[in-house]
């Protein structure tokens, strides 16, 4: 089972000029089955959005064992209509980057929409 690598989305500098569409995110379908991946710097954030108007779906953001050899995913649930933002700390973190310096998640549904963005080199 392959995750899908999800593209991450760079956050222009302060002072960086804006073109039309410039600050625009994207959001793609979770993948269920395999869940999704990116590769991570420990700038990144996870936006999720349940795009669903009447459904609670739930998105879980895999663990790996960290130097005492603990393991414990998230999974949050979000109710139709929510966003939520994931990261500051989660990326680098022991216990959430895998060796291959990536995160792994997985949604219960594709009504769940999801977009990570790189905050620019020296931020936070």
């Amino acid at each position: 089972m392959t995750p899908t690598v999800v593209t991450v989305q760079a956050v222009l500098a302060p002072f960086a000029v804006y073109s039309t569409g410039g600050a625009d995110i994207t959001f793609a379908a979770a993948t269920q089955t395999d869940g999704d991946t990116f590769a991570c710097t420990g700038r990144e954030l996870l936006l999720v959005h349940n795009s669903s108007t009447s459904a609670p779906y739930t998105i879980n953001i895999v663990s790996v064992d960290d130097e005492t050899n603990r393991a414990g995913d998230i999974t949050a649930y979000l109710h139709a209509g929510d966003y939520a933002v994931f990261g500051v700390g989660l990326t680098t973190s022991k216990g959430w980057m895998s060796g291959a310096k990536t995160i792994r998640f997985t949604a219960s549904n594709a009504a769940l929409k999801v977009a990570v963005i790189r905050l620019p080199a020296g931020y936070p």
